[in-house]
């Protein structure tokens, strides 16, 4: 298992010397010191544009060797169970498509535009390739896990009618503390203490992107904390108390949920407008999901055959009822009702946007596996019980997404073998 660090031995300088040095053995990969060293100078300098103090250096460089190590645990995952392979290069261009239109450049303009700001384009795909593929692990290990009950559904239409949240836009920053499944009593209370702390702090006007770089567990704590604009459709169920009667630049007190305790600060507010209609699509769907048995490219090969085979005269639905690993639908012959496609990954709302009624789709790929879909009909919809219950699904999926996410990492944490040599 250790051997994998010899490999940075093969780089050696005309002299002899490394060329680059081991920062982290992670199992049977390494975290290199250049990998290191990049992020380090790529946080120092996105902090430095914000004007936001990190936190001390001793603590910085811990954080960035840790980010480092949960992400070369998560590719190994990836790796594993054959995710990796299906990033193609024309779904990382396609990705690198999308962040050139958000910043108003042509694609081929964009290596330009991130050598101005220091940022090497080839180290650029290969960041945003990592994304794309833990994006895809956690829809897979975590997102597609997660559970909603009736009982939770009904409440969250109960709170939201005529619920202000819902009719609002916010800008929100987040200082999440996890709470270890075995914790004691004296490390809640410790957790809890340290809760209270911040916010005192923050009531003495503390930088609350100070404070989020320094203790927060989420996933955006190196960048301030900040979730950025949210609609209200899309704040999660655990938010939607504490954002009650709130204006812009106010903090939340300290609220706990099973496993972590949250401190919200509202950066801005705003009014949404309701849409009165919608467009939505009735769509039958097969999902064919790789793992640790079934690789992408034999997820794939599957999922051919079941389209040709009704090509050929078989029923979608009783074929979606016997391979289809969407749960959801499976046993409703991949029925997914009457949906707008806004609320799909953004390849299934592709391909459904894009689809002719009644034809069925060509394979495809989003993080959940691979998909064929048939659109059976298209209407404009007033909004109905019906939506607010899926709205109430992805607001409550979202609410428990961030400790699920945060869970999951921690038990591959446990499990790795890891070595620092910084």
């Amino acid at each position: 298992m250790l051997a994998a660090p010899l490999s940075v031995a093969d780089e050696l300088s005309e002299t002899g010397e490394f060329l680059d040095g081991v920062a982290a053995v992670v199992n049977e990969g390494v975290v290199l010191k250049s990998n290191f060293n990049t992020e380090l100078e790529s946080i120092r300098k996105r902090a430095l544009d914000a004007q936001m103090q990190l936190p001390p250096e001793d603590v910085l460089r811990e954080q960035v060797l840790e980010r480092l190590i949960l992400t070369e645990i998560q590719m190994q995952r990836a790796n594993r169970i054959g995710l990796t392979s299906q990033i193609s290069d024309q779904v990382v261009n396609d990705a690198i498509g999308r962040i050139a239109d958000q910043n108003g450049v042509e694609f081929e303009d964009l290596p330009a535009m991130l050598a101005k700001d220091g940022v090497s384009y080839p180290l650029f795909r290969q960041s945003l390739r990592e994304e794309l593929t833990i994006n895809e692990l956690k829809g897979i290990e975590v997102t597609r896990n997660i559970r909603v009950s009736e009982r939770e559904i009904e409440q969250c239409i109960i709170d939201l009618e005529n619920n202000v949240v819902v009719n609002s836009d916010y800008e929100l920053s987040h200082i999440l503390l996890t709470i270890s499944e075995s914790a004691s009593a004296e490390q809640l209370a410790e957790i809890e203490a340290t809760a209270q702390s911040i916010y005192e702090r923050l009531l003495d006007n503390a930088d609350f992107r100070e404070l989020a770089a320094r203790y927060s567990e989420g996933s955006t704590a190196l960048e301030g904390g900040s979730l950025g604009w949210l609609n209200g459709q899309q704040i999660p169920s655990i938010f939607t108390e504490v954002l009650q009667d709130v204006k812009a630049g106010d903090i939340t007190e300290p609220f706990r949920t099973s496993n972590s305790i949250h401190i919200v600060k509202i950066d801005d507010l705003r009014s949404a407008v309701e849409r009165s209609e919608i467009n939505q699509s009735k769509i039958r769907h097969i999902l064919i999901s790789p793992n640790e048995i079934i690789d992408d490219a034999t997820a794939k090969q599957r999922l051919s055959k079941v389209l040709e085979e009704i090509r050929e005269g078989a029923d979608f639905g009783e074929q979606a009822k016997l391979l289809s690993d969407d749960p959801g639908s499976a046993n409703l012959g991949g029925d997914l009702g009457w949906s707008e496609t806004s609320i799909f990954a953004p390849e299934f709302k592709a391909a459904a946007e894009a689809a002719e009624l009644e034809v069925i789709t060509e394979p495809f790929r989003t993080q959940f596996g691979w998909h064929i879909l048939e659109v059976m009909d298209r209407r404009v919809y007033d909004n109905t019980e019906e939506i607010k219950e899926r709205n109430c699904i992805v607001r409550i999926r979202g609410g428990k997404q961030e400790e699920e996410t945060l869970l999951w990492l921690q038990r591959m944490r446990d499990e790795a073998f890891v070595s620092t040599r910084i």
